[in-house]
């Protein structure tokens, strides 16, 4: 049975949200492929939303939030460099450089079904290790807690293992990486944001119950300095407060009786899972 407000999809709707998160795949992938020193963040924009419109398409990013003569979010990505946690607004005049860290968030809807994903690269020359590591416990922070999303399981073990995925690397890294808490992952599927919202923080066993047919966004974001961010003027980038770097990674998934896959992923998450001891099932 659904917690209250949280959207259960069949079989066939979380196909269709497959769709769209093949499709978003590689436009990301599209996205990965210009990133490089020189490059503008609109250019990588640009190279997303054509792989996006080639597709059949339309971004959920673009005027995202547009109330009467205001036109919302202005782009179909968000571009966040360095200190820029989320919502970075891309720009012709946002010129990337070597040593430069990157985070792309994007999303379509395909057919009335949303996808929404991100993924942080460096740019350019090769970065310091601290910066791999950052990444790397971002993204592995993620898979922790796609693993640990099952049928009838709680919405808290989900933020739990992500939370003490994030500990155990600032451990093994030696450094201790802020947890940005107030953002969050949430569920998806006919909108973009809807119920629940998914802390990266939180307790087992705690939370919402995940009824078969449930679709979450997972997305950590992790910094090389204190957890503490701030808007900035424009209305929607958000910086850590101390200019330490930052690193997002995002994915939406299914949830069903037999398993979880991983509906942005093009191998529906198998790689990503592996360590985990998961095998994502096939919705395609």
């Amino acid at each position: 049975m659904a917690e209250p407000g949280i959207q259960l999809k069949t079989r066939g709707e979380l196909q269709a949200m497959r769709a769209a998160g093949r499709l978003l795949a590689e436009a990301i992938a599209a996205g990965r492929t210009a990133i490089a020193p020189g490059a503008s963040t609109l250019d990588i924009n640009d190279a997303v939303a054509a792989v996006i419109a080639d597709g059949g398409a339309t971004s959920n990013f673009l005027h995202y939030g547009a109330r009467g003569a205001d036109p919302g979010f202005p782009a179909t990505i968000c571009a966040s460099v360095n200190d820029e946690v989320v919502h970075g607004i891309p720009s012709a005049a946002r010129i990337l450089r070597d040593g430069d860290l990157l985070s792309i968030d994007a999303g379509c809807i395909l057919d009335g079904w949303h996808a929404d994903s991100a993924i942080s690269v460096h740019v350019g020359a090769a970065p310091s290790m601290e910066e791999v590591d950052l990444i790397a416990a971002c993204d592995l922070a993620m898979w922790a807690g796609i693993a640990a999303a099952r049928a009838n399981g709680r919405l808290g073990d989900v933020s739990f293992a992500i939370e003490g995925s994030v500990n155990l690397s600032g451990s093994n890294d030696g450094r201790r990486y802020g947890s940005v808490a107030g953002y969050g992952g949430h569920g998806i599927g006919t909108a973009m944001h809807m119920a629940p919202f998914v802390p990266n923080q939180g307790k087992r066993g705690k939370g919402p119950r995940l009824a078969p047919g449930t679709a979450l966004a997972i997305e950590p974001m992790i910094t090389l300095g204190r957890p503490a961010t701030r808007e900035l003027p424009d209305g929607w980038t958000v910086v850590t407060r101390d200019g330490a770097r930052a690193a997002h990674s995002e994915h939406s998934i299914a949830i069903s009786e037999d398993g979880v896959s991983v509906l942005t992923a093009a191998d529906a998450g198998a790689a990503g899972l592996a360590p985990f001891g998961v095998t994502p099932i096939s919705l395609d």
